[in-house]
């Protein structure tokens, strides 16, 4: 009687953990989407929630067959378009003389309230300076925080000089991930920054999906720094 032969071989079942890690890892973008989108949106409804609220409680209150329009989700989405709305007019006008013109006399009333002063000069100046091009340094760069074997983006807004020394140091503006309009002044000496060829734009887009949308490569040593293999 002969021996039987040898039934091929099964494929492995995945195992659970397997599994768990490959569906997170699925999900993962798509949930760091949902974050950054939801952020945005309620950002922007959040601004005109307060105008539209009562104009559509008085619309629904007189209108009983219109009371659809005071449901929450009716009232999230038309003061999303009214911020949108109002930023694009407000974008028209800051190109014609008149937006200008305006422009102009609310800058000089807030100059007359100290703390406003203080807030919309230091925001204006950089904003002003992240949409123009650095002389001599690189405007977005990798900086050490918070050790020296962790990198940060941050965007250099101005370079000083060492009191007594002359050493050359920058001030580094360091983002926080998903809000980017909070985050850390460092002050970082030239030559312990890491230069980068992103734009502000690429950067920004980084930060905001939790490096997710990020080029295949990025430096991460100093320039003329040994780096160990």
């Amino acid at each position: 009687m002969s021996p039987a032969s040898p039934s091929p071989a099964q494929p492995a079942r995945p195992s659970l953990q397997r599994l768990f890690l490959t569906g997170l890892l699925t999900l993962l973008p798509i949930w760091l989407t949902w974050v950054v989108v939801k952020f945005v949106f309620v950002l922007l409804s959040d601004i005109s929630q307060p105008f539209i609220t009562p104009v559509l409680e008085n619309l629904a209150s007189s209108y009983p067959q219109m009371g659809w329009v005071d449901e929450p989700w009716v009232r999230t989405v038309l003061a999303l378009l009214a911020t949108i709305a109002v930023i694009l007019f407000t974008g028209v006008m800051a190109r014609r003389v008149i937006g200008q013109r305006l422009l102009r006399w609310f800058e000089a009333l807030i100059q007359r309230i100290p703390l406003a002063s203080i807030v919309y000069s230091s925001a204006r100046q950089l904003l002003d300076i992240l949409q123009t091009k650095p002389d001599g340094t690189q405007r977005v760069v990798l900086v050490d925080f918070p050790h020296t074997e962790m990198k940060s983006i941050g965007f250099v807004t101005r370079v000083i000089r060492e009191h007594g020394t002359g050493r050359e140091l920058a001030a580094v503006y360091v983002p926080t991930t998903p809000n980017p309009t909070s985050g850390y002044l460092e002050i970082v000496p030239v030559e312990k920054i890491t230069p980068t060829d992103w734009s502000v734009d690429q950067a920004m887009s980084f930060i905001i999906s939790g490096g997710a949308v990020s080029p295949d490569t990025i430096p991460f040593s100093p320039p003329g720094s040994s780096s160990t293999p």
